[in-house]
């Protein structure tokens, strides 16, 4: 069935969701190169080729214009099921991964710490191989990235990491797509980071210079993101020609920056340090003062939940700030993650520019 549609476009390709270029296209049929991504694993965007992380948000554009623009019903994965372990609470990745999974067809099955111990009442080799045999992926939050690894490795069915203490993959898919819609393109832009050397930082140096996009980072002495990845980060920033910048001044950070992120500074289970957190931290709170050295178009991104003395009121619910949307796509980027693991399906919209 042939599809005819002209989609008008404002200043910038994807502005706020709606503006999409698709020109005669056939379902079931990619107007690109489909990377292939069917039975992967996604424990580190580390593991994934600037093209093959372009594929997924192209995919997440794709399943957002047909499902929520033109209202289609698309049950990609209708048959199959999801295990989701989760040792640490979540509003968004739970949310986000229930309804999109369902959504498309599919049937997600949550799991607690009351309903499983990865490690203690059975070993991870055996749960891996239990999971193997009833689901047809499994996303797994939890504390540790090691563990992780090893799912992935005993298991014969796709393991996505839904966070760990090394890396958040899934959020930063959400993060570009949000860039992607509101500016038009990657390439070039500026990535302020302000806050924790956590997991979120991890996982942005681990992809954004594959676009073409620099980082300009700033953390309080003594939370500096891991040697290992910044050596890492620096290794691909050579590679694609960007820049990355390690500070402890968080005004140099935000310095001619496009976006200006920050995050929790006290994750789950770091509770008991608190107190001397919040100080290290102080002077490190996004406001307009850190937005006036920010570049002219600068937005705002947090992964919530978020905290008065991270950023206050008026950066977050100024009309730069673009939380909201990013936490939306959250659900459009990990159904685009499912079906790509999953599926052959191919996206019908053409490829954005990146």
């Amino acid at each position: 069935m042939l599809f005819n549609l002209r989609i008008l476009l404002n200043n910038a390709a994807f502005r706020n969701g709606h503006n999409f270029i698709v020109r005669n296209f056939r379902c079931g049929q990619s107007l690109q190169n489909k990377e292939q991504l069917k039975g992967r694993d996604l424990l580190t965007l580390k593991n994934f080729t600037g093209e093959e992380i372009k594929y997924i948000l192209w995919l997440s554009a794709d399943l957002k214009f047909r499902i929520k623009e033109k209202g289609e019903y698309l049950p990609l994965l209708q048959g199959k099921s999801l295990g989701m372990i989760f040792e640490k609470r979540s509003t968004r990745t739970r949310l986000s991964t229930e309804t999109g999974f369902a959504l498309l067809g599919g049937h997600p099955c949550f799991l607690t710490t009351q309903d499983i111990h990865l490690g203690v009442n059975e070993s991870l080799m055996d749960t891996a191989r239990v999971l193997s045999s009833m689901t047809d992926a499994v996303l797994a939050r939890v504390y540790k990235q090691s563990d992780l690894d090893i799912l992935a490795k005993e298991a014969s069915i796709p393991i996505i990491n839904g966070l760990s203490d090394l890396y958040h993959p899934i959020q930063i898919l959400a993060d570009y797509l949000t860039l992607q819609e509101h500016y038009g393109s990657l390439k070039g832009l500026t990535l302020s980071w302000i806050g924790d050397g956590n997991n979120i930082l991890h996982s942005i140096m681990m992809s954004a210079a594959k676009f073409g996009m620099h980082i300009q980072a700033a953390t309080p002495k003594g939370y500096e993101p891991d040697p290992n990845i910044t050596k890492l980060a620096e290794q691909y920033a050579k590679e694609n020609g960007t820049k990355l910048s390690l500070t402890n001044d968080p005004l140099e950070a935000a310095h001619g920056g496009n976006v200006l992120i920050t995050d929790t500074w006290i994750s789950m289970g770091q509770e008991e340090e608190k107190k001397k957190r919040l100080q290290a931290f102080q002077g490190y709170q996004i406001t307009m003062k850190t937005a006036k050295v920010a570049a002219s178009d600068w937005t705002f991104l947090h992964c919530l939940p978020r905290k008065p003395e991270e950023v206050d009121d008026e950066v977050f619910y100024s009309p730069q700030s673009l939380v909201f949307p990013e936490a939306e796509n959250r659900k459009w980027t990990i159904m685009a993650v499912m079906v790509s693991l999953l599926t052959d399906y191919s996206p019908q919209l053409q490829k954005p520019k990146f």
